[in-house]
């Protein structure tokens, strides 16, 4: 079970959005750096990054924050929003992004992603599927994909993809806990899936929780930027944990 803290990116900054609405954002920190840095030296070894205006623009904006961020720490870096074309992904890799996120494009041009995954390999792709009551969104959860998450899901496998990760809107950014059933549900239709649970993780019990239901990670933000799930509980030393700072 692998932590992976979310930094999203609007204007150069670290923020969180609640339900995906990006007219409620909080801007966490202005230097996703430095971010990035504290996660590393708390002992993370993952990155899960979002270009939240390259998802609402339709084209990748905050490049050069996935450079700096490459060039300043180890840490596994997935990279993903406004990711259209395979120039697209060859940048991300040259920026130093190890795992190209996509959301929108593997819902309305699946055949695009396969030409994708046969140029690079499937182990490079991350897929996202962002959920509400069941249905994916598209173009930063603006849109309606038109199509189930337990279809969709199905329609990755069947090219190859089983790192897939599903984040319930309507728990993004509340601090409710995660949708524990959904993930059981999407588990059961989909066993082979290596499902990393995304949205309303609140506490390090919500990671007990995913762990024990099968996800093979959790990417959690605003809980850990508000000191509610410790970043290295697998680290501890004694019963204080590292937290952002």
């Amino acid at each position: 079970m692998t932590i992976i803290p979310a930094i999203d990116i609007i204007n150069g900054k670290c923020v969180r959005l609640t339900h995906g609405d990006y007219a409620q954002q909080v801007v966490y920190n202005d230097d996703p750096v430095a971010v990035a840095k504290q996660f590393e030296a708390a002992g993370i070894e993952r990155l899960h990054m979002v270009d939240l205006d390259g998802a609402k623009a339709g084209k990748i904006v905050n490049l050069k924050v996935l450079e700096a961020v490459a060039a300043n720490t180890n840490l596994v870096i997935d990279f993903g929003g406004g990711v259209k074309t395979i120039a697209d992904v060859g940048n991300i890799f040259n920026a130093g992004g190890d795992i190209v996120t996509i959301g929108s494009l593997a819902v309305k041009h699946p055949e695009i992603l396969e030409e994708w995954l046969m140029e690079f390999g499937t182990s490079k792709f991350l897929i996202g599927a962002d959920v509400l009551d069941e249905k994916i969104k598209i173009s930063g959860w603006l849109e309606d994909g038109g199509i189930k998450i337990f279809e969709f899901i199905g329609k990755m496998l069947s090219l190859g993809v089983t790192n897939i990760f599903c984040t319930d809107i309507s728990k993004d950014g509340a601090l409710q806990g995660p949708s524990i059933k959904l993930y059981q549900q999407i588990m059961a239709e989909h066993p082979e899936v290596s499902l990393i649970a995304s949205g309303g993780v609140t506490t390090l019990e919500d990671v007990l929780a995913l762990q024990e239901i099968g996800c093979s990670g959790a990417i959690i933000g605003k809980a850990i930027y508000e000191r509610k799930v410790p970043l290295n509980p697998l680290k501890a030393t004694g019963e204080e944990f590292i937290y952002f700072d």
